[in-house]
């Protein structure tokens, strides 16, 4: 099972990072062994009668880290369509994938935060249908290289992408979802499906029953979809006192927390659940947090070279 990290963009109560912050806690998620790194993609967050919190733009972030960094995938969690051209979006994502050198996950979703789509002028309206447009274009133009599409909300004519990038299919497409025409989406068309926030390992087993059943609908191979899950994570401190859940998350939001071992043991959980690749989310995320959070995956590896048959290693 790879094992991947959220990096921070957003604006919290403790700061806003600056990219040289961001940069650095990518880099040392590529030394410590994490297999990706991945990043949200909004506009802003802006709740009912509270202030404003800014996020810096995904892309261009994630552009700068394809050059920082040599080895670590890189990922969308998830890219909304609704911010971008659909057909631009795919000639980014071939772009991305060159410079990166094979390394994109280009992750695609809905959006779901009204108020950033009312303060940058973007239709909320019947996001589904529009995003099912985006992504038959983005797939299309991503396979094979060329698309033609008329609908009611995205119209192409002799789409193409040349040159074609790092990939001759395109880097691979994961879709977040949750609900049913959601995942029936990822299950018709992507290569890679997501689902969040989990903490418990339990807490997603109904879940991923669930998708697997909407590819059997789909006529698709369950074991043709590869899992990805993301989990929020806390790693209790080097004295053994509980870190406690950051300031932005709800006081009864489920996270895998504990010791290495107890995380370590969550990921293993994770593995036997038949997860392709695990998200983790540190809130807060400093280099501290994220040194613990490596001794606990290095743990769960050293596990899963002992024990390779009863864990997706």
């Amino acid at each position: 099972m790879k094992v991947g990290l959220v990096l921070p963009l957003a604006e919290y109560p403790w700061g806003q990072p600056s990219y040289g912050e961001i940069r650095a806690l990518a880099l040392q998620a590529e030394d410590s062994g994490f297999d990706s790194v991945w990043v949200f993609d909004h506009l802003l967050f802006r709740e009912a009668g509270g202030p404003t919190e800014g996020i810096w733009e995904s892309w261009t972030v994630l552009s700068a880290l394809a050059e920082a960094t040599d080895r670590v995938e890189l990922g969308t969690l998830v890219l909304c369509t609704a911010f971008r051209n659909p057909a631009v979006l795919a000639k980014m994502a071939v772009t991305l994938d060159e410079v990166s050198r094979g390394r994109l996950v280009l992750g695609l979703g809905s959006g779901w935060h009204a108020p950033e789509f009312d303060a940058f002028g973007i239709p909320f309206d019947h996001r589904v249908d529009r995003f099912e447009e985006a992504l038959q274009i983005i797939v299309a133009l991503l396979r094979t290289g060329r698309a033609d599409f008329a609908g009611r909300h995205h119209r192409l004519r002799d789409g193409e992408l040349r040159p074609r990038g790092a990939r001759p299919g395109g880097p691979p497409v994961l879709v977040g979802a949750r609900g049913p025409r959601m995942t029936a989406l990822a299950a018709r068309y992507a290569d890679l499906w997501n689902a969040c926030w989990f903490g418990s390992p339990s807490g997603s087993v109904e879940t991923l029953e669930r998708v697997r059943e909407t590819c059997l609908r789909e006529k698709r191979d369950p074991a043709g979809l590869g899992i990805t899950l993301g989990v929020n994570v806390l790693v209790d401190r080097e004295d053994g006192t509980p870190a406690g859940p950051g300031p932005a998350a709800p006081p009864d939001a489920d996270i895998l927390t504990g010791s290495p071992q107890d995380v370590a043991h969550g990921l293993r959980a994770y593995a036997s659940l038949g997860v392709n690749h695990l998200i983790l989310n540190l809130n807060p995320h400093h280099r501290d947090a994220q040194r613990r959070l490596a001794a606990a995956l290095r743990l769960y590896r050293a596990a899963s070279r002992q024990s390779p048959g009863q864990v997706n290693a």
